[in-house]
């Protein structure tokens, strides 16, 4: 049984559908058991205490230096011996340090098919505003391993998600969400926890 640590840092949809692929019984070798919110009153953290799940607070802002945020990361992570790290939505990057220590058990979402619309400031609506300023028909999600390269991960899933004509960012975003990130993400860490992947 591996123990999965969720990191967010806003509403936690993406946690959420963790939380109920876990409570469906879809993941049966994983179990989420720490939330990690990069700042304090997320929703996600409410989301955490609903499903019993302990959350805690590592604030980028509260330490000097992006090495002392890693460092207490690390700490907390491995404080609660973590085996796989989920990033739904965590808008802190990762120093080499925290990836050293999880090789190839970090996993992220992403809200575009990488490798389009990726990369350093490509979050929350802006891959979405991209996308249909590009004039795409296809979107969608990817989930990949995390490493040193701002989205550059090897690729684990990914799932297409048609452009309406009639999108807008927010819209888009809404259903790349329904129909790609809240199925892929707990696709994968379920095939990570049953050494699929």
């Amino acid at each position: 049984m591996l123990n999965i640590a969720v990191l967010v840092s806003g509403g936690g949809t993406n946690l959420q559908a963790l939380l109920d692929s876990e409570r469906r019984g879809e993941n049966p070798n994983g179990r989420i058991t720490l939330v990690v919110a990069s700042k304090p009153d997320v929703y996600a953290l409410e989301r955490a205490a609903n499903a019993g799940v302990k959350g805690v607070v590592v604030a980028r802002k509260a330490y000097d230096s992006p090495a002392a945020f890693d460092a207490a990361l690390l700490e907390t992570l491995q404080a609660h011996r973590i085996d796989l790290v989920v990033l739904a939505g965590f808008l802190s990057v990762l120093g080499e340090s925290v990836i050293a220590a999880y090789p190839n058990r970090i996993v992220n979402v992403h809200p575009a098919l990488i490798p389009a619309f990726c990369g350093p400031g490509m979050y929350g609506l802006r891959p979405h505003s991209a996308c249909l300023e590009r004039g795409c028909k296809v979107t969608g999600a990817t989930v990949h391993f995390v490493n040193e390269e701002c989205d550059g991960g090897p690729i684990l899933l990914q799932k297409a998600v048609e452009v309406l004509p009639t999108d807008t960012p927010e819209t888009l975003q809404r259903r790349v969400m329904e129909e790609a990130e809240w199925k892929l993400l707990p696709q994968a860490v379920t095939m990570i926890c049953n050494g699929e992947i």
